[in-house]
């Protein structure tokens, strides 16, 4: 089941917001982005997402737009049962971001809110940070990113 990660973050609760004590995105201290550009090789793709220890990765364009991501146990599992070519593109197996009215995009940067992007890990299976003008993917942050900040902080 593939999950857009573009959809709207619901309004904050105050609960929420005293959870995280005014933290943002940025004190997650999340790893560098990776990503891959959409004509990258199946094999290659999980190659480097198990290099890295990646489980989501998002897929570029040529202009660096994110397309969408792939998952990528689903596509290893996709390949070891020979459903996938080794040299296919990761584009014909990734899961497409929804862009519409009903889906519309959410800029999730350094600044946004923790209590925000709990919010918004409700209804998505991780979010992309970008930075402020959405030209670059700077990071990829999950509840397990969340969890971890929780359990350092001792919040």
């Amino acid at each position: 089941m593939a999950t857009s990660v573009l959809t709207a973050v619901p309004s904050t609760s105050v609960s929420l917001i005293d959870k995280y004590r005014g933290a943002v995105i940025e004190d997650l201290q999340l790893p560098p982005a990776f990503s891959l550009p959409a004509d990258e090789s199946i094999s290659r793709a999980i190659e480097l997402a198990y290099e890295r220890d990646f489980s989501h990765i998002p897929v570029l364009d040529r202009h660096r737009k994110p397309l969408g991501y792939v998952d990528a146990a689903a596509l290893k599992a996709k390949w070891q049962a020979g459903a996938a070519n080794p040299d296919d593109s990761v584009m014909n197996y990734m899961s497409k971001f929804k862009r519409n009215a009903s889906h519309p995009y959410t800029i999730i940067t350094p600044d946004t809110p923790l209590a925000d992007l709990e919010e918004f890990l409700r209804y998505n299976i991780f979010a992309i940070v970008t930075d402020y003008e959405r030209k670059f993917v700077l990071a990829v942050a999950t509840s397990q990113d969340l969890e971890n900040f929780v359990t350092r902080r001792g919040i």
